[in-house]
């Protein structure tokens, strides 16, 4: 069985958009639960990221 080789760009590249990702959500999450009647901060942390993973999988599939 062959192993799978990644370049260590494109683990960086990985790091880094999982990091954002990340910061997205806090800062959403942050945003409604200073300000409830947005929503419950869980759904909207969720929801961000379901939004960058929507946007984000037709570029990565190139």
């Amino acid at each position: 069985m062959k192993g799978i080789s990644v370049s260590s760009l494109a683990l960086l590249v990985l790091l880094l958009l999982a990091l954002v990702v990340l910061q997205a959500m806090a800062g959403v999450g942050y945003l409604v639960h200073r300000h409830p009647s947005l929503g419950t901060p869980l759904l909207a942390a969720v929801a961000t990221a379901a939004a960058i993973a929507a946007f984000a999988s037709p570029i990565a599939t190139r």
